[in-house]
């Protein structure tokens, strides 16, 4: 045990205060703490979402860009939003420390999400708004806002899991079991944020302006980045000790950000994330998938009939709700029924095992994917059995009801994947490391949406040059999405078959044994 440790009763092992003192057992961490974090990413998820959820509809709305070239741009986008984490991240764990990280990323949040709002005013606008094309000016601050929006989800991203983790000892038998629902209450949390954003910023978006609906992402994070400075007293901050007594890293502590690290360290470091690699690479045509649902599936929705009753018309991107609905919904019947029941036969105190969960998420996603492709396919078919082709304007005879399937395949997909992902990747690294293993995590999803972008981009130029319609025409009704869920849906059965033997193959670590070892003598 840290000898520091030993001068407070009941400390936590390798974890201070904010005064930098050991941190007391009963005075800091666990939910009090983490419950600040908590909180701070719902707002999060509330402000990311509120830009990227319906940003396909101002791409090609006020900025008047095709649809293809809208879909690249956001992959793009979401891809060097998810892989600067790596980056960010080893400053972090190295220098910076995940408590200043955070702050200094959600600081950056208020900035950028202002300036998003300003570039939306109509004094930016060339030719009036609508659809009518962007001045150059409002293009260059528009873009300039939104690559800082992905700095500050690069800094915000891995920092914040990893700390509200933290907030729990794993050697603890009853806090390493809070550990393991923290995981699925965080996402829990996050899709709070998501459902709320893509039901209030999507309709203000479509009906009231851009302004206001980029403005109110940038107040909720003034309440964000003030509601985590009011935890710092209640937070337990990581460090370890080098080989000299006076050089110490603490990561997220706001005592010292050196880099004490030794090159072997290092080296250890990178060797234990570098061995999640098979885990990693078997799960990028996942991402791809998901990627559909803030880029195709919107634009879909949208010729779609979505009145409900005589009042209300649905926003497109609103739809994404029923994935974050279906998240909340279930994940306390995982939490708190199914893995009680699996406990029961496999003696885990988790359940399941991290990567049967994952595998788990990616047959859900495939089988979202055919869900799509079908549905598509009738969409088509309503469009030319209605006359409708060379009327992409007009709303096609069928219901918004039909996509409501792949929406929620795909979100209790992403509580099986996703949440396991993000455990997985926390706790296979080393304890030094896990704002990295997160970031490495969350780079799955930037190479899955560079490569679906990729694809898009291929493919619409191979289908265009060959004379027909592009799969992904700016008339919906002519073009072939359902040709491309397919082809995803045959790389998802690909990917998971190869996930299988990675997965059999693979050796957790010892704590993994520990702790199952601790629950069952409890």
């Amino acid at each position: 045990m840290d000898s520091d440790a030993l001068l407070v009763p009941c400390s936590v092992a390798g974890f201070v205060d904010f005064r930098g003192r050991p941190a007391s057992r009963s005075g800091t961490g666990r939910w009090p703490a983490a419950m600040f974090v908590l909180v701070v990413e719902i707002a999060e998820r509330f402000a990311y979402h509120g830009v990227s959820a319906n940003l396909i509809s101002y791409l090609t709305g006020p900025l008047g860009e095709s649809m293809a070239g809208a879909a690249a741009a956001i992959n793009v986008w979401s891809g060097v939003a998810t892989m600067l984490p790596l980056l960010v991240a080893s400053v972090a764990d190295a220098w910076l420390g995940r408590y200043r990280t955070i702050a200094a990323a959600n600081l950056l949040f208020v900035l950028s999400m202002g300036m998003l709002s300003v570039s939306a005013l109509p004094a930016f606008h060339g030719g009036g708004g609508g659809g009518s094309k962007s001045s150059p000016l409002q293009a260059a601050v528009f873009y300039v806002s939104l690559y800082l929006v992905a700095l500050a989800e690069a800094g915000h991203k891995p920092c914040a899991q990893a700390f509200g983790a933290d907030q729990f000892d794993e050697h603890d038998p009853d806090e390493s079991v809070s550990r393991s629902s923290f995981f699925n209450w965080w996402y829990l949390g996050m899709c709070a944020g998501t459902a709320a954003t893509a039901m209030v910023s999507s309709y203000i978006q479509d009906n009231v302006g851009w302004v206001l609906g980029f403005g109110i992402p940038c107040l909720v994070m003034v309440v964000a980045l003030i509601t985590f400075l009011l935890g710092t007293r209640n937070y337990r901050y990581y460090h370890h000790h080098t080989s000299s007594p006076q050089s110490t890293t603490t990561s997220g502590s706001l005592v010292t950000g050196d880099d004490g690290g030794g090159g072997g360290q290092r080296r250890e470091g990178v060797k234990g994330v570098l061995r999640l690699l098979p885990v990693w690479a078997t799960c990028i045509i996942y991402t791809v998938s998901f990627s559909q649902t803030s880029t195709f599936f919107t634009k879909q929705a949208a010729t779609l009939d979505r009145r409900v009753g005589a009042a209300l018309r649905v926003p497109p991107a609103a739809l994404q709700a029923f994935t974050s609905v279906t998240i909340v919904a279930f994940i306390p019947v995982y939490d708190r029924a199914f893995v009680p029941l699996a406990r029961r036969l496999t003696r885990l105190p988790s359940g399941i095992t991290m990567l049967q969960r994952i595998g788990a998420g990616l047959a859900l996603a495939l089988a979202a994917m055919v869900a799509a492709a079908l549905v598509e396919a009738r969409r088509l078919g309503v469009a030319r059995d209605a006359g409708l082709v060379d009327h992409p304007e007009a709303p096609l005879p069928m219901g918004l009801w039909w996509m409501v399937p792949q929406y929620v395949l795909f979100g209790i997909s992403d509580v099986f994947a996703m949440i396991g992902l993000q455990e997985f990747f926390y706790d296979q690294v080393p304890d030094a490391l896990r704002s990295m293993g997160l970031a490495f995590y969350l780079s799955i999803f930037g190479v899955g949406y560079l490569f679906s972008g990729l694809v898009v981009s291929a493919i619409d130029g191979a289908t265009t040059k060959s004379g027909g319609a592009s799969w992904f025409s700016d008339n919906l009704n002519r073009a072939h999405l359902d040709y491309f869920y397919w082809l995803l849906a045959g790389l998802s059965a690909v990917e998971l078959a190869a996930f299988l033997v990675v997965s059999r193959v693979y050796v957790y670590k010892k704590r993994v044994h520990e702790a199952q070892e601790n629950w069952e003598v409890k």
